[in-house]
C-alpha cells in the first residue's frame, strides 16, 4: 500500500515492499535496518551505518503505516532465519529478553524453533534440539541452552502458559526425532562428529573431522563437492556447540557459510541471517578455505588434520 508522508525533508510516497521501503526516489532494503521506533506520531528507522531517517506527517494512516512496516520487516526476518515450517503458534505481542537487548516483539512457536522478531536488527530462531532446559516461572518461560545461553519470553496474556506447554512438548519431539535421525548416520574416519542441517530432512546431513585446532566438515547432500576447513582457538568442545547450532541455523542454505564477504553484500537476505546469528558470523569468522573433491582429496584433507 502507498502512504503519503514527510522524509528526508519533503513530502514524499512512501511505499513498503517485501524486501523494503520506497522512501520517495531511495530504496532502503530491510538488510540494513538496525531499529525501527515511534516517537511522538513519527517514525524513526534506525541504519547499520549509523543513519536515522525520520517519517513524519503520516496522519490518520500512521497507525497503518507502523503495523504494516513491522509486519513486513518481521516476514523478512523470518525469511533470513530460513524458517521453513507452519508456526504452531504465533503471539503478536509477548516481551522477549536476548542478550543485550529486551523489549516486546511477536513471539512464534515453530515445530523445531522459538522465533523472536523484535522490532530490531536481533531477530532470533532459537532451535529447541539445542535446549537444555524450558521453565516456565510465573508468565516467564526461560529457555536455557546447551550452551549456557538464556533466552526469556512471556507476558503474552492467555497465551502465555499454552504457549509454553506447546513449546515444552515440540523441544521433546524434536530431540527425539533428531536422535532417532542421527542414529542412522554412521561416522566415517576420519569424521568421527555427526549431525543434521533441519530435524525434519534428516536425508541431509554432515560429518566433521578434528586435528589440532582444526576441523574439516563435509556436507552429505545433494551437491557434494567440496570440504570446508576451519581453524579454531577454542576449545574443540566449545567449537563444536559452534558449529551445531550453525548448521543447524542455516538449513539447506549452506553457501553462506562459505561465500565471501563480497559475495555476501550482494545477496541482503544472506547479510539478513549472518547479523541475525552469532554461530553462522562464529563459523564464518572461523573459514580458511575448501577442498574440492578431486584424486588428491584424501592427502590433502591428511595433512590438514596433521
Amino acid at each position: 500500500m502507498k502512504y503519503n508522508g514527510r522524509v528526508f525533508g519533503q513530502d514524499s510516497i512512501l511505499l513498503i515492499e517485501k524486501e523494503g521501503l520506497q522512501l520517495g526516489s531511495r530504496f532502503l532494503d530491510f538488510a540494513d535496518v538496525k531499529a525501527l521506533r515511534q516517537i511522538n506520531h513519527r517514525i524513526f528507522i534506525d541504519t547499520l551505518s549509523g543513519e536515522e531517517i525520520e517519517i513524519s506527517m503520516l496522519g490518520f494512516s500512521y497507525d497503518g503505516f507502523w503495523e504494516e512496516l513491522t509486519d513486513y520487516f518481521g516476514k523478512r526476518s523470518m525469511e533470513a532465519l530460513f524458517v521453513e515450517e507452519q508456526p504452531i503458534m504465533r503471539c503478536e505481542d509477548g516481551e522477549y529478553q536476548i542478550p543485550g537487548e529486551r523489549g516486546r516483539g511477536v513471539i512464534v512457536l515453530l515445530p523445531d524453533a522459538i522465533c523472536i522478531l523484535p522490532p530490531t536488527c536481533h531477530a532470533i530462531r532459537i532451535p529447541l534440539c539445542f535446549t537444555q532446559e524450558l521453565r516456565l516461572d510465573g508468565y516467564l518461560l526461560y529457555i536455557t541452552m546447551l550452551s549456557g545461553v538464556c533466552y526469556v519470553v512471556g507476558r503474552m496474556g492467555y497465551n502465555t502458559i499454552p504457549f509454553a506447554e506447546r513449546a515444552q512438548k515440540a523441544a521433546i519431539d524434536t530431540k527425539n526425532k533428531r536422535t532417532q535421525a542421527l542414529a542412522k548416520i554412521e561416522p566415517k574416519l576420519p569424521f568421527t562428529h555427526r549431525g543434521l542441517f533441519r530435524t525434519e530432512r534428516p536425508d541431509q546431513y554432515w560429518m566433521a573431522a578434528f586435528g589440532e585446532g582444526c576441523c574439516a566438515v563435509e556436507l552429505f547432500t545433494e551437491e557434494n563437492t567440496a570440504t570446508y576447513l576451519y581453524r579454531f582457538t577454542e576449545s574443540k568442545e566449545q567449537f563444536l556447540l559452534n558449529l551445531d547450532e550453525a548448521m543447524e541455523a542455516v538449513g539447506i542454505n549452506r553457501e553462506i557459510i562459505y561465500l565471501s564477504q563480497e559475495q555476501l553484500n550482494e545477496r541482503p537476505l544472506y547479510r539478513m541471517a549472518v547479523e541475525r546469528s552469532a554461530a553462522v558470523s562464529f563459523l564464518r569468522s572461523k573459514a580458511i578455505g575448501r577442498l574440492i573433491h578431486n584424486e588428491s582429496h584424501e592427502q590433502r584433507l591428511s595433512e590438514f588434520l596433521g
